[in-house]
């Protein structure tokens, strides 16, 4: 059981993700959309959305510096495990604390607002169920197993036994050795990755970084006398064309 659990079922997950975006992005790029709800609804979206993604941002950034971080790396640079562990739970909660509120709004509009409830797919349903199992467990292994009950050094177990799986020398006993709590969040974050690229969660790797780099668009009046208007009338007529100039042929000197 633990061989499958924490060395077979995570490589499925991999590829699933791996493979999935591929035949997504070849086969649905007109699917590869966040399934947009604004028109239905915008006031609860310009609330929760914000807290929602820069939360989960905020998760994603403590999960890379907890798990693909070694400690001996965070020792070589002068922080203690009792400093790292402050920084971890002190960080790890706020920013999870600003998720699940972005979250809980979301949700809350997306059940009581009729047409976003009418929109919502059987994959989004699944999708969210994931999602708030994967942050709610977190939020149990962040609040209440290292800041309630004392610190678990993770940083022993599930960190080494998920660079493992990458460096191509997994040891799925380190896994088998977590508290339970940490187990299932681990197994609840492989189904969402293999579940992710049937989801509008694709919309991930569509960011729209270009408009960082783009050039400016400059506007340009048509002339004083549209410029003093407020704005000019979509129905404004084209100024009257010049009539084109009369050649005369005649013979040219002999």
């Amino acid at each position: 059981m633990t061989t499958w659990l924490w060395l077979i079922v995570p490589y499925v997950a991999f590829t699933s993700f791996v493979v999935g975006h591929i035949w997504r992005y070849r086969h649905d790029q007109f699917g590869w959309t966040t399934r947009s709800s604004q028109l239905y609804e915008s006031r609860l979206l310009r609330l929760g959305s914000p807290l929602f993604h820069f939360g989960l941002l905020a998760v994603l950034g403590g999960h890379v510096l907890g798990i693909a971080v070694p400690a001996s790396w965070t020792d070589a640079v002068g922080i203690s495990e009792s400093g790292y562990h402050l920084i971890s739970v002190s960080m790890g909660t706020l920013s999870g604390l600003v998720c699940v509120a972005g979250l809980v709004i979301l949700l809350y509009r997306r059940i009581t607002v009729t047409a976003v409830r009418q929109a919502t797919t059987r994959v989004d349903k699944l999708m969210y169920v994931l999602l708030v199992a994967a942050i709610g467990t977190g939020m149990l292994n962040t609040v209440g197993v290292n800041l309630l009950q004392g610190d678990y050094n993770y940083r022993a177990t599930v960190s080494p036994w998920f660079r493992g799986l990458f460096t191509l020398s997994p040891e799925p006993g380190l896994m088998a050795k977590a508290p339970t709590s940490f187990q299932v969040h681990a197994l609840v974050v492989l189904a969402l990755l293999a579940l992710w690229p049937y989801t509008r969660l694709v919309h991930v790797f569509s960011a729209p970084l270009g408009y960082l780099t783009r050039p400016y668009v400059v506007y340009r009046s048509r002339g004083d006398h549209l410029a003093a208007r407020p704005y000019a009338r979509a129905w404004e007529p084209p100024p009257p064309a010049r009539p084109a100039p009369i050649v005369r042929m005649g013979r040219g000197p002999r």
